[in-house]
């Protein structure tokens, strides 16, 4: 089967055009000197610290409360409530809640009495106080507050699970996966598709050939990026109490409070996040990142909406380029948000059509796979491919939750499947895009030196700004 490229013709030139036109209309410490366990004898309970406690951070609190093993030991978060009543979470954040729903879940056991558990506005006066009360390390800041707190995690002998992105630069990417290797510490991103059966079935047919050679990838997030002032509003609104806006900034350069960073949209401002692509890639790429065996790319490139210095933007798409790997062959890569989405493949049926909420399409020379945003209900089509096609024994351990793994490796089991290796493997993917965009230039990546070649306008971008006091 011709992909869609080849018989498009389309190059790099042609891409940028196509998407104009569209777009328009740290020395490391011994765990034993620093009290921190290794890891847990699986018989004993696990003591997991949160930090941050929002909408996501109250999510991962539930779900940590299900498991027997595990103790709350502490909670952090720089604010005593975020209202996220308007958000997709549809609960409150911040202290006060998380407090709340440990005393919700534990008047529901039958002992109905909760262990005690320090609380914290500030991660780093918590690791300082509660080394030898602290196992592990659940991270749900936003995303710029990521890479410090989990070196710091790490550097403290602390297994760590942390929300995706991984990181907001690449380089602290690159940094956190260095660190992880040298402490042994247990390690998870919180992208949470990554442990569902879905994923493994669609890894498994990829490297079974259901589909052939896969030469092209399509992903996308449907619907309109949110809206965002394209620079900082003028007004200066009074710093809610209970908030430490001061903390909440972090490594980012210094700005007055204002509603529209906090608690969800700092996701499409710079300083802090990176857009649709930060948020959502980690999920949708998942797939194809894994399936392929894609690390490096050697060409990204980036066209957008009007853009910002201070935000992301309305729409956008982004072009990767892969080399071979092994008998793999090259990969162009696409994504695309704001509303936008792929060309429709060939081979998809005339009563079908590609998911308005978003999904990726790997296209091989037999076919195509199509799976959700989380990278579930994948598909292979067209239908007569589907149902001649004979699934292999699965080759892949199954999972037995996103938590519960990292929980069992934090314990001394298997290593858990995203850990910080992948992790931020797939993260420089996602973020590399950004640096694109941003940078208006194409990057010629060289991936082991982590430079985009003739290109010193990415440097910035590459390396983000980590505040004074705030360094790795």
């Amino acid at each position: 089967m011709q992909t869609a490229i080849a018989k498009s013709g389309l190059s790099r030139r042609r891409f940028l055009r196509r998407a104009a036109a569209t777009l328009t209309t740290f020395q490391l410490v011994p765990r034993h000197v620093l009290g921190g366990a290794a890891q847990v004898s699986p018989s004993e309970r696990l003591n997991v610290a949160i930090i941050g406690t929002g909408g996501q951070g109250i999510t991962n609190l539930k779900e940590l409360l299900k498991q027997p093993d595990v103790n709350i030991s502490a909670i952090c978060d720089v604010a005593e409530l975020w209202d996220n009543s308007h958000l997709y979470y549809r609960h409150h954040g911040g202290r006060g809640p998380a407090k709340q729903a440990i005393a919700e879940h534990y008047q529901q056991t039958p002992a109905g009495k909760r262990p005690d558990y320090g609380v914290y506005v500030d991660y780093r006066r918590m690791l300082e106080r509660a080394d030898r009360d602290i196992d592990a390390v659940l991270i749900a800041a936003p995303n710029h507050i990521h890479a410090v707190a989990a070196m710091a995690a790490m550097k403290a002998g602390k297994g760590v699970y942390c929300e995706k992105p991984l990181t907001r630069s690449v380089y602290e990417s690159r940094q956190l996966a260095k660190v992880a290797r040298e402490t042994g510490v247990a390690t998870q991103m919180g992208n949470q598709g990554h442990s569902s059966d879905d994923i493994r079935q669609a890894v498994e047919w990829i490297r079974d050939g259901a589909i052939g050679k896969v030469r092209e990838v399509h992903a996308w997030r449907g619907g309109p990026n949110r809206a965002t002032p394209a620079g900082r509003p003028a007004e200066t609104p009074p710093v809610p109490e209970g908030l430490d806006w001061d903390l909440w900034l972090g490594p980012a350069k210094v700005r007055p409070f204002h509603p529209v960073y906090a608690p969800l949209m700092f996701h499409y401002w710079w300083d802090f996040g990176t857009g649709t692509l930060g948020n959502f890639g980690c999920h949708t790429l998942d797939a194809p990142v894994w399936a392929l065996d894609l690390e490096h790319p050697v060409m990204v490139e980036a066209s957008s909406t009007t853009l910002s210095k201070e935000t992301t933007p309305e729409a956008a798409m982004y072009h990767y380029r892969f080399p071979s790997r092994g008998d793999q062959p090259p990969v162009e890569l696409f994504w695309y948000d704001g509303g936008l989405r792929p060309p429709r493949p060939e081979c998809l049926e005339p009563d079908r059509d590609l998911p308005l909420e978003g999904g990726s399409l790997m296209v091989g020379d037999k076919g195509a796979l199509l799976s959700g945003v989380w990278s579930g209900s994948p598909r292979i089509i067209p239908e007569p491919r589907r149902r001649e096609y004979q699934p292999p024994a699965p080759t892949i351990p199954r999972s037995r939750g996103h938590h519960r793994d990292w929980i069992d490796a934090c314990k001394g089991g298997p290593p858990s499947s995203a850990n910080f290796e992948y992790a931020a493997r797939l993260t420089e993917i996602v973020l590399l895009g950004a640096v694109a965009l941003q940078s208006g230039q194409t990057l010629n990546w060289d991936g082991p030196n982590m430079k985009a070649t003739g290109v010193p306008e990415a440097g910035p971008y590459i390396r983000g700004h980590l505040r004074e006091g705030w360094e790795l």
